[in-house]
């Protein structure tokens, strides 16, 4: 989730320290070209640790610079 709480997506998998994501269909743009998924045709985009303010029983809560 972002700084502000709203969801960014679910968790699809855990993979090398990784967390594999599926964006939520209303996802903005801005934030998604902020997390670098802009590439068409995936439906999991990793989260990298750069964006990672705090990872929590919440869920992983993005950076406020995002």
């Amino acid at each position: 989730m972002t700084a502000n709480g709203d969801m960014v997506g679910t968790v699809e998998k855990v993979s090398g320290g990784a967390a594999h994501v599926k964006p939520d269909a209303d996802l903005s743009t801005a934030t998604r070209n902020k997390l670098g998924w802009t590439k068409e045709g995936e439906d999991v985009y990793e989260i990298k640790n750069q964006h990672v303010e705090e990872i929590n029983d919440d869920g992983i809560h993005l950076k406020s610079d995002l």
